[in-house]
């Protein structure tokens, strides 16, 4: 699909290639091993990208290039294949029940719930009041 497009643009198909391989991050010595040519042949086709495509650099070319990738997100696949888009979780919950705020944070776990938000460390509880009512925290 991208190579389609670049062609399009006036790229020939090594130009492409190369445009390609760029696009996915690969560095130019990547690129000249994966295509068999050398790192100056990888560079001397960037330079005629790079005029062609009106870019100046490496990042410039990258961002022209990723709405053309075919990148599309789960959501709209899945709406645009009639299936039912996925849900956050806390929509599924019945009357009455609450989400856990909980985050994971290494060793340790930030959350709370709907009254405190805590850090809970292992052995120690510190948590802050969200209505001030306990004062700076509680332990």
């Amino acid at each position: 699909m991208l190579r389609d497009i670049l062609i399009q643009k006036g790229l020939s198909n090594r130009e492409s290639e190369v445009a390609e391989l760029v696009t996915k991050g690969l560095s130019n010595k990547e690129v000249a091993n994966q295509l068999f040519v050398t790192e100056k042949t990888v560079k001397f086709h960037l330079t005629n990208i790079y005029k062609k495509m009106s870019v100046k650099s490496r990042a410039q070319l990258i961002v022209w290039c990723l709405p053309h990738m075919g990148f599309v997100d789960k959501e709209e696949q899945q709406v645009s294949n009639n299936q039912q888009p996925i849900q956050n979780n806390n929509q599924n919950m019945g009357a009455g029940a609450q989400a856990s705020q909980t985050i994971p944070a290494g060793n340790s776990t930030v959350g709370g719930d709907n009254n405190t938000a805590g850090i809970t460390l292992p052995n120690n509880n510190i948590g802050f009041d969200r209505n001030n009512e306990g004062g700076v925290g509680s332990f």
